[in-house]
């Protein structure tokens, strides 16, 4: 019987990867659909409001969009409405073929999948624009679940819900600390922190710096998804367990 510590002879089965931003490269493309959808509810390009509308949303990148426009317009009918002109515009801008793969992003899923770990790829959009996105990259059968926050009981990140779906729905592990997170933001971290994964890895291909991806509790901050595979076979060939692998990142 494995002991709970045998780090090494019980691996890291379940990673659970951020799509825009860590997977998928978006080019700013949610500010832009941000900006047509404050635009349809009244709100000027250029203005103070919009700014500051701005502002918020980048600091709360990797947040569900719908929390975002419930915070900044109030009334769930006004919400409702933004984020459905937000996801059109975004699906939009997809369709046009404004979106494509982190470099090494699919290789990194296909290695680790190819190690015998199961796969999720999660995100903060709403369900149709997740699927827009996966068949734009063609991405429709490369790992077994994706998940949005309607999938996960509704509420995003930085809430550890979609982690924890991903564990419960997969049962590729039976110990959530054997589960990877990686994503840009730091409400990706957060969400990785607050479901007791053991890595944590914030990547610098989007939204979030080093510093605050450390600060919302990076256990190790990585130029690109791409290193990931690596990253996991050294946590397991030193057998550490998280506390100790939080220590050397």
């Amino acid at each position: 019987m494995t002991s709970p510590t045998d780090f090494t002879r019980d691996p890291f089965r379940l990673v659970v990867l951020d799509m825009a931003g860590t997977t998928v490269a978006d080019g700013g493309l949610v500010e832009q659909a941000f900006s047509a959808a404050a635009q349809r509810l009244g709100v000027r390009p250029g203005s103070d409001e919009h700014a500051r509308q701005l502002a918020y949303v980048r600091a709360t990148m990797g947040e569900s969009k719908i929390s975002v426009f419930r915070h900044l317009f109030g009334d769930e009918d006004r919400a409702q409405r933004a984020n459905t002109a937000f996801e059109e515009a975004y699906g939009e801008l997809v369709d046009a073929g404004r979106i494509a793969p982190v470099p090494g992003a699919r290789e990194a899923v296909e290695r680790l999948a190819s190690e015998g770990r199961t796969v999720v790829l999660t995100t903060g959009f709403a369900r149709p624009t997740q699927d827009a996105i996966l068949a734009a990259l063609g991405w429709q059968d490369l790992v077994p679940l994706t998940l949005c926050p309607a999938d996960a009981g509704g509420r995003g990140r930085p809430f550890p819900d979609m982690v924890l779906a991903a564990f419960l729905r997969t049962g590729a592990v039976d110990d959530v600390r054997r589960t990877a997170v990686a994503g840009d933001t730091s409400y990706d971290m957060l969400s990785g922190v607050r479901s007791g994964a053991g890595i944590v890895a914030g990547v610098l291909t989007g939204a979030h710096d080093k510093d605050r991806l450390t600060r919302h509790g990076a256990t190790h901050v990585l130029g690109s998804v791409a290193e990931l595979p690596d990253l996991i076979a050294r946590a397991e060939a030193a057998g550490l367990p998280a506390a100790a692998a939080r220590a050397e990142a």
